[in-house]
């Protein structure tokens, strides 16, 4: 197989994320073998995968879209459908005033105090009974 292979699969101990059905349906997997244009996955559950799914990588916050190329027992061989690789793509910003953000600063500036005020009393507690 690996005469088939553009280019050299860096051994890897990835966690990775299978995704399929429209975004339905997922499992975990290893990725133990990585390049730009493919992957060789360990996969902990026996279970019927689709001919093309997404891969999720978090630690290198890489999506890929995959396709099966081979199976065997308990691994799997993926080509990436584009040499390029994507990013998930981030939650929609949330959009806030600055009227909620003062008002946030405002309440965290009251809790500080009271964490401040409540610490003095503690450590005038401790200076009493030490003395």
């Amino acid at each position: 197989m690996s005469e088939l292979r553009k280019e050299v699969r860096l051994r890897t101990f990835l966690k990775g994320r299978i995704v399929f059905n429209n975004g339905n349906a997922s499992m975990d997997c290893l990725v133990r073998d990585l390049s730009a244009t493919g992957a060789r996955l360990t996969l902990s559950q026996t279970a019927v995968l689709p001919d093309a799914f997404d891969l999720l990588i978090p630690a290198k916050d890489k999506l890929y879209k995959a396709t099966l190329r081979w199976r065997r027992s308990d691994s799997v061989g993926v080509a990436f459908q584009n040499d390029r690789m994507e990013t998930p793509a981030a939650p929609a910003a949330v959009e806030t005033s600055a009227a909620v953000l003062l008002q946030r600063i405002h309440e965290l500036e009251t809790e500080n105090a009271t964490l401040r005020r409540l610490l003095a009393e503690a450590e005038a507690a401790m200076m009493d009974k030490i003395a």
